[in-house]
């Protein structure tokens, strides 16, 4: 989108041989009303909407943080049409729930768990290449959004699927190219204060032709090393949408808002447990 009210960055992720991917996050136009609202686009193919907001006042009775996150995918996004007599969209999909858990597992330790508002995380798929995958680009696009909602919240985190492919970790890999992976990865992490970048969530599992590539072809057997690779080989992407995601909040951000929080245990006893 373009206009003198929308403020964007990129993240350009650079695989070598298999050529760069950019990552571009925008605000100012689209759901305004929420506490914060991002487009992500992944090469201007897919694009996903992200809203972030809060309730006003603390849940009662509530013992832990409301988070939820949703994802809904849209068949339009794919430039198709229910099948159904209705034309309505059905339940969420398998993909869209293990999705949400991709969201959910990074970003839900950087809100204090002593927090009792309600918080809700929605991601709309407003469009998709049917060669990605959406779900790293959605949750990106959560953290962004919620960088600039005004939350408290110590992020931004940001996440990347590798996939092993020819011996080469190659970051956010169309569905194409993951036939020839043997491994791939989904790591979440954020940039601590040394500049390192802490792993938050990992998720990871073989190719789809990960036994005919290895046996058949002879390709590289993941051990442990090669997991450990891949971690490391994460870590540089992640630090580049991470700092794509600050500089989206030094522009955009809302004035951080003061939430009651409440401890499980009275101040007294953590001040008796520090002079230990």
């Amino acid at each position: 989108m373009e206009g003198p009210e929308i403020k964007a960055v990129e993240a350009v992720i650079d695989n070598g041989s298999f050529g760069k991917r950019t990552l571009r996050f925008e605000t100012g136009r689209l759901a305004q009303q929420a506490d914060g609202a991002v487009a992500a686009y992944l090469d201007d193919d897919s694009m996903i909407l992200s809203t972030t907001t809060a309730g006003s006042s603390p849940k009662e009775n509530y013992d832990f943080f409301p988070l939820t996150v949703d994802v809904e995918e849209k068949m339009y996004a794919a430039g198709k049409i229910p099948g159904s007599f209705f034309r309505r969209e059905g339940r969420p999909s398998s993909e869209a729930i293990l999705a949400c858990r991709i969201i959910d597992r990074p970003l839900r330790p950087l809100f204090p768990h002593t927090l009792r508002n309600e918080v809700q995380v929605v991601e709309t798929v407003l469009a998709v290449n049917p060669d990605d995958a959406y779900d790293v680009i959605a949750l990106n696009a959560a953290s962004a959004s919620t960088m600039i909602s005004g939350l408290p919240f110590e992020g931004p985190v940001s996440g990347v699927r590798l996939a092993l492919i020819d011996g080469q970790w190659v970051a956010f890999p169309r569905w194409s190219e993951r036939e020839r992976a043997v491994f791939e990865i989904v790591v979440a992490g954020r940039v601590v204060e040394n500049g390192d970048v802490a792993i938050a969530m990992i998720e990871a599992g073989a190719g789809k032709n990960a036994w005919h590539l290895i046996y058949d072809e002879g390709q590289t057997k993941p051990d442990e090393e090669v997991v450990a690779g891949g971690l490391e080989a994460a870590k540089p992407f992640i630090k580049v949408i991470c700092e794509a995601q600050a500089e989206l909040k030094k522009i955009a951000a809302k004035e951080t808002k003061e939430f009651q929080l409440f401890p499980e245990y009275a101040e007294d006893l953590y001040n008796r447990i520090d002079e230990i």
